[in-house]
């Protein structure tokens, strides 16, 4: 049975999961395949409907893995795959489209998003995502890890302004966004898309979040997780391998922490006093 996940907008008011589910790393190792692939039916299933992978995921493994996840589900799924910078010319956003969409085995992305920002000038890459979308290769694009000058530097170019978001490394150990970049996409109605959420499972071994999540009785990745999921301008997608893993980040999006827990989380992961460079993974 699918459950209630809460949503936020894009751009021009499609409500999306405000909690999905990442990829990166799946489709690599044969042995854990079938478990992979029933994580995220699972995480279809209650509602996570969300799924981002790349092209650079496993060389395009993740894809595949994917195509096999998603079989009769595709219509229920907002799917968003990435191009890498370098393929990310006018005509070679479009190549690299089709060989994702030919992977995944779908007709259209419903997400399309450059990976990092590279040496094609970004008019080129709009043009070349403006171009799939009236082909209805894509239905909407954006972009992954610009900072505030990549955005500006966007959004005046011809046609950057239907950019739908950014994903950016975002989670309570790295905080850094929320000096300037997550205001200026929240005053244009861009959601930010947080990868990586629960930092990378590298999260301090010792806490106040160990504190709270023991008086809940939930976990510490499940705390961090719904910590970002707070923001109503965040949605976020972790990557669960396993079943239990979709469950436990499922549970995670019912919680909401109280003013005490988030300002005992801001005496430790201090929100930034001014501006820091975007990090990336």
């Amino acid at each position: 049975m699918t459950s209630e996940i809460a949503s936020v907008s894009l751009p021009d008011g499609e409500r999306i999961p405000k909690l999905g589910q990442g990829t990166w790393e799946m489709g690599e190792q044969p042995a854990r395949r079938a478990a992979e692939i029933a994580a995220l039916r699972c995480g279809v299933d209650l509602g996570m409907t969300l799924i981002d992978t790349a092209e650079m995921y496993g060389d395009g493994a993740t894809e595949s893995l994917l195509a096999e996840a998603l079989a009769g589900l595709r219509e229920q799924v907002f799917l968003v795959s990435k191009v890498y910078p370098h393929n990310a010319s006018r005509r070679g956003v479009i190549a690299a489209c089709e060989q994702s969409l030919k992977r995944l085995k779908t007709d259209r992305l419903d997400l399309y998003l450059l990976h990092w920002r590279g040496s094609v000038p970004l008019a080129e890459t709009v043009e070349g995502f403006e171009a799939l979308r009236r082909a209805g290769k894509i239905r909407h694009w954006g972009v992954s890890n610009f900072d505030t000058d990549d955005m500006e530097e966007l959004l005046a170019t011809p046609g950057g302004d239907a950019c739908s978001t950014n994903q950016i490394l975002y989670n309570v150990a790295r905080r850094g966004a929320e000096f300037d970049l997550l205001p200026w996409l929240a005053a244009r109605k861009m959601p930010t898309m947080a990868y990586s959420p629960v930092d990378h499972a590298r999260l301090p071994k010792r806490s106040p979040l160990d504190d709270i999540a023991g008086a809940r009785g939930v976990s510490v990745v499940q705390l961090a997780l719904a910590w970002v999921l707070r923001d109503h301008r965040v949605f976020a997608i972790p990557k669960a391998g396993r079943v239990e893993h979709v469950r436990a980040n499922h549970l995670a999006s019912q919680l909401q922490l109280d003013a005490g827990e988030l300002a005992a989380i801001d005496a430790y992961f201090k929100p930034p006093r001014g501006k820091r460079p975007l990090e990336m993974l």
